[in-house]
């Protein structure tokens, strides 16, 4: 394999030969330049894979040598190394657009981490993921042949969701299929854990030894903060999400909101005339159609028309629970028009989700 090429800018530069030797050593190939101008012409004629850049240096300093680099390849990861700590001059730097910054005296075990953190750490983070999830994968299989309670299949989901979205980002580490294997399996043993116990939670809404179903979904984490005059609720049905869709978009969330993840399970069946009425209408389908016929899909029905009465049925669940509203229930549907996936609007400011 061929070193990893560094280049070492510093006008102390003899005051760092053991730092240059120590990296020889561990097989990457260093140059070395003691000042700016020299450090442009180096990235001009060859190809690094890391620079360390002194931050205070005759002439050109360091922030303008930096400038200068990433006008030539902004891509090269970037270490400035600092006599100053500063944080003025550590935001500078970092929004000069470095990959880290080291705070002098360096010593060669810091030197050479942001070397592997930089140029290794995902081939690192890669044979890591290898070794955690094979140790996941025994103890997932195993737990498959035991008499898992709802909280343990929803601790099964969410692992093996997580490393979807982990394998994901390790897609050389050939572990894809494996994954996908233990999904079939699961499943499998899932739809018979379902198939035995669905009786039971239908029957027994509510018990500690149940989980929560479709039907309590609004009223247990919605009307529940609707007497609060002084809260704004805001309740979001995103159609056909899975977890993993919404792990990525957490990640634009979790700055701007407070955000609390919870599971429950969904009535049988899973179709969206069903279980979306349900959930907005706090009742089984069977229930609907001997309560609200008026509102219950006909035969002729098209597709898009099965739940269009959801405002109507999540109204005369906030009537039955006797709850008054300060303002009128408003409801609005966002439609996808390239899949024809209907989007409900209506969240918490602190949000909360439901998988």
């Amino acid at each position: 394999m061929e070193a990893k090429k560094i280049l070492w800018v510093d006008d102390e530069i003899e005051l760092l030969k053991s730092h240059i030797i120590f990296l020889s050593e561990k097989g990457f190939e260093v140059d070395t330049v003691t000042n700016g101008e020299d450090a442009i012409s180096s990235v001009k004629d060859k190809n690094f894979d890391i620079i360390f850049l002194d931050e205070m240096m005759a002439g050109m300093g360091g922030l303008e040598t930096l400038s200068r680099i990433i006008e030539i390849n902004p891509n090269i990861p970037v270490i400035m190394i600092t006599k100053s700590e500063e944080e003025s001059l550590m935001d500078e730097a970092i929004g000069g657009k470095i990959s880290d910054y080291l705070t002098k005296p360096v010593n060669p075990s810091q030197v050479l981490l942001v070397c592997k953190k930089i140029l290794e750490g995902k081939k690192i983070s890669g044979e890591y993921a290898t070794k955690d999830y094979l140790q996941d994968f025994a103890q997932i299989s195993q737990a498959l042949m035991t008499d898992l309670d709802f909280a343990e299949w929803t601790d099964i989901y969410r692992k093996l969701v997580n490393w979807d979205v982990e394998l994901d980002l390790h897609p050389d580490i050939g572990l894809r299929q494996t994954l996908n294997d233990q999904w079939r399996e699961a499943n499998k043993e899932f739809s018979k854990f379902v198939e035995k116990n669905y009786v039971h939670w239908i029957n027994s809404q509510g018990d500690i030894d149940t989980p929560s179903l479709t039907t309590e979904i609004t009223e247990k984490y919605v009307l529940n903060h609707l007497p609060d005059e002084n809260t704004n609720v805001f309740y979001f049905v995103l159609d056909c999400l899975r977890l993993d869709q919404w792990m990525v978009m957490e990640k634009l969330l979790v700055d701007q909101f407070n955000i609390e993840k919870d599971f429950y399970y969904g009535i049988l069946p899973t179709a969206t005339p069903y279980a979306r009425n349900s959930l907005f209408g706090g009742l089984f389908p069977g229930e609907i159609e001997k309560y609200y016929p008026d509102l219950w899909m006909s035969k002729n029905d098209d597709e898009r028309s099965m739940n269009k009465y959801e405002k109507e049925l999540l109204q005369l669940l906030v009537d039955r629970k006797k709850i008054k509203l300060k303002n009128e229930l408003k409801y609005i549907k966002i439609i996808d028009p390239e899949v024809g996936r209907n989007f409900e609007q209506n969240v918490l400011f602190h949000i909360k989700i439901l998988i």
